[in-house]
């Protein structure tokens, strides 16, 4: 089977400045794709050339298999969310949901019946009548999600959907998202600059910066395997530390020296095979360093830590030290006896590190 959506080296430029670089990627029916990265990335533009609001520049684009490189918006079979939900404002909701198959001469029968199914789904019957003036922004989202769902279309895109909501109801329509997409098996390419949105949404993230894509894959690959330090850094939160460090050989294993502030360096101990250069970054999640007496597994090595800051966060406390002069933090229990201004046993989960070449910033495991 085909992929439903394949872009195939795309480039994007306006005038001599390339906006876009060498864009691959495919996802199969059902995937939920999200597109992550920071403001001016290109993840937007990248959106807009597969919806056709932009015309590319070099490379080709396939939705459901056929060419759609130089095909109009309106026959490609997409549906669009906008952040700002792009609403006629004197229509009723009803209208603004079965707009769309009134212009296209769709029959009134087929209209009601998609109107009543999504609009149940949604759960906005009770607001079919009010326009969008008369509705919250958690509403309002709800509606331009209905317009886009009586379309049936072969692709679902969607542009930030969430930025203009408060806090508590981005988590909410967050929720109500990823269940739509359960119960719809919908092909979804969904645009967003927060990292926490795209790992609970996605069946597959494309991490961009400048207009190239830094690494494609799942949330747990992407999480646990950063392609190079800028993913490492920018997916997570708090974000992986990262903190310089030397190694040495001894004999199979390999020595990792963590310099501290008027301290002996940690030393950790290798013991995979991996042939590491003598300048590294180590790059390791908060959760993985954890209280000694809280380790887990066999990979854990324990050492002796300042802590510097305490702070808790409810079901966790994070601490934060110097190590490698990076600030470096730990995720520790709710009940850990760590102080500012004293030394703490910790263990480091080596099982789940990550190695980075300083020079070029690339994953080295």
């Amino acid at each position: 089977m085909s992929p439903i959506l394949e872009v195939k080296n795309l480039y994007k430029n306006y005038g001599s400045t390339e906006v876009l670089k060498d864009i691959n990627v495919s996802i199969e029916k059902g995937d939920f794709l999200v597109l992550v990265g920071p403001s001016g990335c290109g993840k937007s533009t990248l959106l807009n050339c597969i919806a056709g609001l932009e015309p590319i520049t070099g490379g080709d684009l396939f939705i459901g298999g056929q060419n759609m490189t130089n095909v109009s918006p309106k026959d490609r079979d997409i549906a669009m969310v906008f952040q700002s939900y792009a609403l006629y404002p004197t229509m009723t909701v009803a209208k603004n949901i079965t707009f769309g198959m009134k212009v296209r001469g769709i029959d009134q029968a087929t209209q009601d019946a998609k109107l009543k199914h999504v609009s149940t789904q949604l759960q906005i019957e009770p607001l079919l009548h009010r326009k969008p003036g008369q509705l919250s922004g958690g509403q309002r989202q709800r509606v331009a999600m209905g317009r886009a769902l009586v379309r049936d279309p072969k692709l679902f895109l969607f542009d930030e959907p969430l930025s203009n909501l408060d806090a508590k109801l981005r988590v909410e329509m967050r929720t109500e998202i990823k269940a739509l997409h359960q119960r719809l098996g919908a092909s979804m390419v969904y645009v967003t600059h927060d990292q926490i949105e795209a790992m609970t949404l996605a069946t597959k993230i494309v991490v961009m910066k400048g207009g190239v894509i830094q690494q494609i894959g799942t949330p747990a690959e992407i999480y646990n395997r950063p392609a190079n330090l800028f993913v490492a850094d920018f997916m997570g939160s708090p974000a992986m530390n990262l903190i310089p460090a030397k190694t040495k050989k001894n004999g199979k294993d390999t020595q990792i020296e963590i310099a501290r502030k008027n301290a002996d360096p940690i030393v950790l101990t290798e013991k995979r095979s991996t042939d590491l250069p003598e300048n590294i970054i180590i790059g390791v999640r908060p959760e993985d360093i954890v209280d000694a007496a809280f380790a887990r597994t066999d990979d854990t090595q324990q050492a002796d830590c300042m802590i510097d800051i305490v702070e808790p966060a409810g079901a966790d406390t994070f601490a934060v030290m110097q190590l490698g002069g990076k600030h470096v933090t730990a995720r520790l229990h709710a009940e850990t006896t760590a102080a500012a201004g004293t030394s703490q046993r910790l263990a480091f989960d080596l099982g789940k590190v990550s190695y980075f070449k300083p020079e070029t910033g690339l994953r080295l495991n």
